[in-house]
């Protein structure tokens, strides 16, 4: 309990502190209203529904963006790290993808699929599954060739292998990517909604911003904050849970 305390101090100083600022005009209100009006803003935005309904379309749409990087980036990576042909003909792809700012492609993915929850599904997809790829790719290519041989020499298909060595072997690079794409995931959902959404967390941030409400702006940026730091928690409860055979 000490150690909780301690570790999430700084959140009550910051949040004591924006109180402060607010309350004693050391900032002006307009720019930073006080956490405790955010704090009604926000109960008034889940009593209206707002917040539920447009948050469901957003966690839909992330969801759905970072499980299909997940799926198809993981099988793509240790696919390249198994196959040279492949490495040779997707690597370049990858590494003239990686420095990209993803949110460059907002305007391509709503000119190919539209407005809707296509355009924001595959720009998530997009962006994420490049550091998915990477982590597969580089434990995959870390596996212990002593247990490919093993495997090899035992008769194991191709298949076989790569599910009882490969990716166990994989596994811990493979989830710093994808821990990587889930943030990843955060910023790419707000980005598109701010710009071309009629639903979700950035919509409505910017629809709050336009029309002077900036304490339900703050409230929404809070929970899509919150929303971030507890799947990241969560995430991270699953990785132990996952790597606990290698202790």
């Amino acid at each position: 309990m000490k150690q909780t305390l301690v570790r999430y101090l700084p959140l009550v100083l910051l949040a004591v502190g924006w109180e402060a600022a607010a309350r004693l005009n050391i900032v002006s209100s307009l720019a930073l209203p006080p956490l405790s009006s955010v704090a009604v803003a926000w109960v008034d935005l889940m009593r209206d529904g707002e917040l539920i309904n447009n948050g469901t379309a957003s966690l839909y749409r992330g969801g759905a963006g970072l499980l299909l990087s997940i799926v198809i980036g993981a099988t793509l990576g240790m696919a390249m790290a198994r196959w040279r042909l492949l490495d040779l003909f997707i690597n370049p792809l990858v590494e003239i993808f990686y420095p990209l700012p993803k949110s460059a492609l907002i305007p391509v993915t709503v000119l190919w699929l539209g407005f809707g929850n296509g355009s924001k599904i595959l720009l998530i997809f997009l962006g994420c599954m490049i550091p998915v790829t990477i982590g597969a790719y580089n434990g995959a290519r870390g596996s212990d060739h002593a247990l490919i041989w093993s495997a090899r020499s035992m008769g194991a298909s191709r298949l076989r292998m790569m599910w009882d060595v490969i990716m166990p072997s994989a596994l811990p690079e493979l989830l710093n990517g994808i821990r990587t794409a889930l943030a990843l995931a955060f910023i790419l959902l707000v980005s598109s909604e701010l710009i071309v959404s009629q639903q979700g967390f950035g919509y409505l941030i910017g629809y709050l911003g336009s029309t002077g409400a900036y304490e339900g702006m703050y409230a929404v940026v809070l929970t899509v904050a919150f929303l971030g730091f507890a799947a990241d928690r969560l995430y991270q409860l699953l990785m132990q849970w996952l790597l606990r055979w290698r202790e």
